[in-house]
């Protein structure tokens, strides 16, 4: 018996990403006209995959600009309420906000995973504290919404903390995951007839919505 259940969209191209640029909350101006119809696309089949009860029964996100976007698309075909919760917003890019990615990356001499407990940028996070901050952040969600199925628009970084957390993953480890724009990733908690419970992974960065029209593409 699936007793909660989450589902994870990372959010839509956001103009950001077109430019190559680390779109902070400072410098995030939302998402494209295609990450637009990505998510018009993603949403229209989670309202095809859950058309009666029980239903979704929130949208969360955080509050950056092209999260907040890519929720607004989701509730309205989910017709369910939204809820930003600061604690989504994703890492703390500190000076490197607003920066060509190519030029971090090639100063940090690889992605912020690459150095785990190095700042990426002046004032930035590691990695290693993101994931623990962001962890523990999402274990109190699901503490909250435990016997419901919500919706998280995500960054691609929430949706590897989640892994981290529900597949016991330590911090600093070397597991990777590809996690494409508006793909769709869904974790059910499920308890068997012996009133065992545990988590599992249904899917990961499913995109068969997408019909194949948007190339891979990294975490940013």
């Amino acid at each position: 018996m699936i007793t909660t259940e989450l589902l994870l969209v990372r959010h839509g191209q956001a103009h950001c990403n077109a430019a190559g640029i680390v779109g902070g909350p400072r410098t995030c101006t939302g998402l494209t006209d295609h990450g637009r119809h990505q998510m018009t696309l993603v949403a229209e089949r989670l309202a095809a995959d859950y058309p009666g009860i029980p239903r979704i029964t929130t949208v969360y996100t955080g509050p950056r600009q092209r999260l907040r976007e890519s929720a607004e698309i989701l509730a309205h075909s989910l017709n369910a309420p939204i809820a930003v919760e600061p604690s989504l917003d994703g890492p703390r890019h500190g000076e490197a906000d607003g920066q060509p990615w190519q030029e971090i990356t090639a100063s940090f001499r690889g992605n912020p995973q690459t150095h785990p407990d190095r700042p990426w940028a002046s004032g930035s996070d590691t990695w290693n504290d993101y994931l623990r901050r962001a962890t523990g952040d999402l274990a109190e969600l699901l503490s909250r919404v435990a016997g419901q199925r919500i919706v998280v628009a995500a960054h691609g970084e929430t949706v590897i903390a989640a892994h981290a957390l529900l597949l016991g993953l330590s911090a600093g480890n070397r597991v990777r995951f590809t996690v494409e724009r508006a793909s769709l990733t869904r974790w059910q908690h499920r308890r068997d007839r012996f009133g065992h419970d545990s988590w599992w992974l249904d899917r990961h960065n499913d995109t068969t919505h997408l019909h194949a029209t948007t190339p891979a593409d990294d975490i940013r």
